[in-house]
């Protein structure tokens, strides 16, 4: 193993090209130190597999498999892999495809039962076009008659699945078709099969996907089963043969179309002849920040265009179906549980690969539980102690089930730092998951990391790990020697000498045409291992046997978020190649903060629905709302000029409103709202069962007069000792709290004391944290921390419940609490009163320089938390303040590592210990609850206790149901605020910016001329890029200038990736400085009327990649403007097609000046070239 850890973050050497200023820190990367050998894997290769590289980009080679076609994309996190940049039961089934049951507007057919799936595969010679070509000509001669099923899965050398035969027979019937089906199992297939219909009876029909990158992939499959001359693609800046009967196309370039065709900006609808839309990755529509594309389209797509909506598994397939059959027309669901290749889940600690469920499969392998990896822990050790021990041990295991085994009966509750314990001493290196793989022949895999750096470093750590014998690795020679030839710029060098041992990187840092390469070589087999990020689940065709997921978590913009289900499923479903295996592996990874438990919960947690995310945009409103131009210009004629008044905002209104949010709201949200006043009502009856009065009613009923009497008198007598006990423990927690604030007051001026946090989660897990005390947060020099404790009221403290008995009144000044701030060991800031402290310990940091000169460590770490974004998160809440945590930065993690464990203290570091007040307020309180323990115990033998425990336990039993209609009360609600829609409000609190910024005059609807350019224009905010290109300044630029500006406009998501000696960027020169600070105050005018109506559409303009793009346009070669550059390559070349994009829409926008058109021609011209072009080669 060459690399070393410290090689991989060597801090970044001195700037000399460009001051770009980088902040120094230490991560930590663990790179194990044993290296396992291999044995080589042996494949057979025919002797036509020759790698024609150069064919694969120009006229591509790879077939197109209808049957195994993935579709089911995710939006990917702008963090790390996006492409485009963009309590539940335990007896759920752990299986992703349940069935799902509803009553649609049409009708709902399953296509389940499925018979032999491939069914016999006869031998073909002819290609798939020109079968489509010879029923196109028997369709002219006999009719349009003879397309059925049967015609047209004759297409295919496999017999079609039942539902995708049943899809097939719905389009054929005129309509419309919502498929719902798991990942893998050809959906893709429906849409090709219509798409050849199509172009048998010479109409056209549009294929949309939500990437670039799966637009191009489809455009070249579908020129293998067409022909290069029926299909074209239209993307945001490609277009290519776009009258083709095909038409491959970005999913917004659609929904723009549509504008045209409900608007009056332009004229003409642009789906002359369109018969069919197919809108793959239609589970889309419940993202974010895109959703409201697919609702869009939907909503302004022409009635008699039939559409075909592909969709991965989800929650609610019924409600889509019946909201597009509702205002669309006749929809028919078909909905698939089965995948063609069933699913095996595994799970990967440091000594073994276990099944993550049990023989049933609905529930975790209990080999896997936390207590049982404890006792294996621990056998372990007196393994290792005694001999005879040893074979005692093994002995019982050979004879002993782990189901039956007595110490597992009874499951020992562990505390935090228990299971950080377990969990890191089970956690795997990449080889050790790698053995298992190859051990039991799971390769080839996708191994899914969240990280660019975790999948780069993963391939490095290989780079001496054969998985290709010899004959294989002389294919990867000779397929990489043509690939430099032909594109001697995409070449990852870093990644060749991993790419020769059969492992490869696959994420959004890598160039287009590398990622081609690496999914290329894998399909063919000669990639064993891709260390991908999110990017590869999102509808790429790169099946693979095993799916390797490392982490239930990834970063997102509030810290770490855990994956969805549907996420989890959405990786899990590249396992399995149809055709080839005959089951597919997911393994998951044991990692220091998940286990098994966490992936089961997630797993078991069942499908996400899909939820309305409709928006108002500014191109939305404009589009609809406009009418007359205000402005007539001479090239108009008066027959083009539209001099419709446009449409009302009653109109408007009703468009918005048939919006997926409104049909389900209106559907689901009665029914929700009335199951849950029926819970409210038996949750009040249930409650007057339990009352104390209740009770004793019942008890006077069964009990004898005596023993009632008996009873009852002791029961008032343990109501009264409870009474004092609680009160006790209120003078018990006022005494801590009085003792703690001297202790922490002294800490302030002194040194920076170890704590120890304690608080139960939201499912009563008790967390203890060991941390380094800062100081009080009105004490400290972190300002923003200050503002925000006293302005927001999440933080206010409410004492009314909490002050001490009228005798303890003396107390009142001390108890009020104080917010406090600590980090803690995992490297997270805690916010806390003094209720989350436990324990206060003598030792701590010195507050003393670290060297002469330097400052107090507490100045440092004040100094580094008023850095942080403020984003809290709350664990705890209780009547005397919250507790808050808040992830720290590299900057910290040397901090945190020096905070000792909790079990390295005594009870003698203990400085509350010494509080004689506080000791004497336990001990009254102990002696209390002694005195209620004794009083039960008397109750419990008395006569009739028998009886009025049967009472008693039925009490509680009912008080559990009355907690699970609570959970399911909670769950109702929060789908009620899913599914509550908004888009009225939001459109007229857009059209009101509209207005004032003289666009649009909303009451006459007369458009403006800065409104007829926002309305023609694409990208997040219209209104502020039509303000920016309509401006005068920037005639003055030169083409390379240009570029500059607007990428500067199209920058958000980009970001610095300083690495090793990678610590450059390009500057932009000063007139372009000038320019964007020029912008800026526009940018700060635009959003003051935003934020005055409501609006919160971002207006981004970030110039600090602009120099980049500024060198690439002015001739800068790629190996120069990347050498020592701080940027991912994949990311520069994302920055760099958008700006493309951007400066390829300005010729043709209305009213915008012929001199910036010439120039953003040209700088467009001039940028695009190898290696970002989008259609290289």
């Amino acid at each position: 193993m060459n690399m070393k850890a410290q090689d991989i973050l060597s801090p970044p050497p001195p700037l000399t090209r460009v001051p770009f200023l980088i902040p120094t820190s230490i991560s930590s990367l663990s790179v194990p130190h044993p290296l396992i050998r291999f044995q080589p894997l042996r494949f057979s290769l025919r002797s036509s597999n020759a790698f024609k590289l150069r064919a694969f980009f120009k006229s591509p080679s790879s077939f197109f498999h209808a049957g195994s076609q993935l579709s089911d994309a995710e939006q990917e996190e702008d963090d790390y892999e996006e492409e485009d940049e963009h309590d539940d039961d335990d007896d759920v089934a752990a299986d992703e495809y349940d069935d799902v049951s509803g009553d649609v507007s049409d009708g709902v057919v399953s296509g389940d039962e499925e018979s032999d799936v491939f069914g016999a595969e006869t031998t073909r010679h002819e290609a798939k076009w020109q079968i489509v070509e010879k029923l196109r000509n028997e369709v002219r001669e006999f009719g349009e008659e003879i397309i059925d099923v049967d015609e047209l899965a004759s297409v295919y050398d496999f017999r079609i699945d039942k539902f995708q035969r049943l899809a097939i027979q719905a389009f054929l019937r005129g309509s419309s078709v919502v498929v719902s089906a798991p990942t893998s199992s050809g959906k893709t297939l429906i849409a090709e099969a219509a798409g050849v219909a199509t172009v048998a009876r010479g109409r056209r029909i549009f294929y949309t996907t939500p990437l670039k990158a799966l637009s191009n992939q489809k455009f070249r499959e579908f020129r293998e089963t067409f022909g290069e001359s029926y299909v074209g693609l239209l993307t945001g800046d490609s277009a290519v043969n776009k009258d083709a009967q095909v038409l491959v196309m970005t999913t917004e370039i659609l929904r723009n179309m549509l504008y045209q065709s409900v608007g009056n900006v332009s004229s003409g609808s642009g789906l002359f002849h369109v018969d069919v839309i197919v809108l793959d990755e239609v589970h889309y529509l419940s993202d974010i920040s895109r959703g409201t594309v697919w609702e869009e389209i939907v909503i302004y797509c022409p009635k008699e265009v039939q559409l075909i909506c592909l969709s991965a598994t989800v929650a609610n397939p019924d409600e889509l179906a019946g909201w597009i059959g509702q205002i669309h027309g006749q929809t028919e669901l078909v909905t698939s549980s089965k995948r063609p290749v069933p699913l095996t889940w595994h799970f990967s600690t440091k000594a073994s690969l276990l099944p993550l469920l049990d023989e049933s499969g609905t529930r975790m392998n209990r080999k896997l539980s936390l207590n049982y990896l404890q006792l294996q822990t621990s056998r372990f050790k007196s393994y290792k102690d005694d001999w005879t021990t040893r074979r005692k041990s093994r002995k019982r295991g050979t004879h002993t089930s782990y189901d039956s085994d007595d110490s597992m009966s009874e499951q020992r509750s562990l505390s935090k730092n228990d299971i950080n314990a377990i969990r890191r001493s089970q956690v795997p290196q990449v080889t050790d998951t790698l053995w298992h793989l190859q051990e039991r022949s799971m390769l080839p895999a996708i191994w899914f990391i969240f990280s660019r750096k975790g999948c780069d470093a993963s391939v490095q750590y290989l780079e001496d790990c054969k998985l290709l014998d010899e004959c294989e690795t002389s294919e990867v020679e000779l397929a990489l020697k043509r690939f430099r030839v032909q594109y001697p710029d995409a070449v990852r060098e870093t990644a060749v000498k991993g790419l020769l041992q059969g492992v490869a990187a696959h994420h959004a840092g890598c160039l287009p045409l590398w990622k081609a390469f690496i999914e290329e070589l894998f399909q063919r087999g000669l990639v064993k291992v891709v260390f991908a990020t999110e990017t590869l689940a999102a509808g790429i065709n790169m099946p693979a046997r095993t799916a390797v997921i490392s982490s239930l978590s990834k970063r997102g913009d509030s810290g770490r978020i855990q994956l969805s289900s549907n996420e989890l499923l959405q990786m899990a479903g590249r396992a399995g190649r149809r055709g080839t295996d005959k089951s597919g592996h997911v393994v998951l990874v044991q990692t220091p903060y998940e286990g098994a438990e966490e992936c089961c919960k997630i797993l078991f947690s069942g499908l996400q629905p899909l939820v309305s995310q409709f928006t108002a945009s500014y191109g939305m409103v404009l589009n609809l709302l406009s009418g007359v131009k205000a402005i007539h210009r001479s090239n108009e004629s008066d027959d083009t000029r539209p001099y419709s008044s446009g449409r009302t905002l009653e109109e408007a209104k009703k468009l918005v409103e048939q919006s997926f949010g409104n049909y389900v709201s209106s559907n689901v949200m009665q029914a929700a709202k009335e199951e849950i006043t029926k819970i409210e009502k038996e949750i009040e009856l249930l409650t007057s069962e339990i009352t104390d009065e209740a009770i004793d009613r019942k008890s006077r009923k069964s009990l004898s007069e005596a023993d009632y009497k008996e009873i009852a008198e002791l029961q008032e007598e343990l109501r009264a000792e409870k009474r004092v006990r609680t009160e006790l423990r209120k003078q018990m927690e006022a005494k801590r709290i009085s003792s703690l604030k001297p202790l922490l007051e002294e800490a302030e001026s002194g040194h920076l004391p170890f704590l120890c946090l304690q608080y139960k989660d939201s499912d009563g897990v008790q967390h203890s944290v060991p941390a380094v005390f800062l100081g009080k947060v009105n004490s400290l020099n972190a300002l923003k921390l200050k503002d925000m404790v006293s302005t927001d009221d999440s933080f206010a403290l409410n004492l009314i419940d909490a002050e001490p008995s009228e005798s303890d009144s003396d107390l009142n000044e001390d108890l009020e609490p104080s917010y406090h701030v600590a980090l803690g060991s995992d490297n997270s800031w805690y916010l806390f009163t003094e209720k989350w402290i436990k324990a206060v310990y003598r030792t701590g940091f010195p507050n003393v320089p670290l060297a002469q000169g330097d400052a107090l460590p507490r100045e440092i770490m004040s100094a580094l938390l008023d850095k942080e974004a403020m984003k809290w998160n709350k664990l705890a809440h209780s009547e005397l303040g919250g507790m808050w945590v808040m992830e720290g930065s590299l900057e910290t993690w040397s901090w945190s590592l020096n905070v000792p464990v909790l079990s390295s203290f005594s009870e003698d570091d203990e400085l509350l210990q010494n509080c004689q007040a506080y000791r004497d307020a336990i001990e009254k309180y102990k002696d209390q609850r002694n005195k209620v323990s004794r009083l039960r115990k008397k109750i419990s033998r008395t006569g009739g206790f028998k009886e009025y425990k049967k009472i008693i336990d039925k009490a509680k039993f009912t008080e559990d149901k009355i907690k699970r209609l609570k959970t399911r009360s909670k769950r109702l609600i929060n789908r009620i605020e899913q599914i509550e829609p908004s888009g009225w409000k939001e459109f007229l609190q857009v059209s009101n910016v509209i207005h004032e910024t003289r666009a649009l005059d909303i009451n006459t609807h007369v458009i403006f001329p800065l409104g007829e350019t926002a309305g023609a224009i694409r990208g997040e905010n219209e209104l502020w890029l039509a303000m920016v290109l309509r401006n005068k300044i920037l005639l003055e630029l030169k083409p390379a200038e240009l570029a500059a500006v607007s990428a500067s406009l199209v920058s958000e998501g980009i970001k610095l990736r300083p690495w090793k000696n990678n610590s450059y960027i390009y500057e932009p020169s000063t007139t372009v400085t000038n320019i964007i600070d020029f912008l800026d105050d526009q940018r700060n005018a635009l959003l003051e009327i935003q934020e005055k109506h409501g609006v919160t559409i971002p207006c981004s303009l970030d110039g600090q990649f602009s120099g980049m793009v500024e060198a690439w346009a002015s001739g800068l070669t790629w190996r120069e403007i990347m050498m020592d550059c701080a940027m991912d390559e994949g990311d520069l070349a994302r920055l760099l097609r958008r700006t493309i994009d951007l400066l390829a829409q300005i010729p043709k926008l209305p009213d915008i000046d012929p001199l910036l058109q010439r120039n953003a021609l040209a700088a467009a011209d001039v940028m695009d070239r190898p290696p970002i072009s989008e259609l290289a080669g």
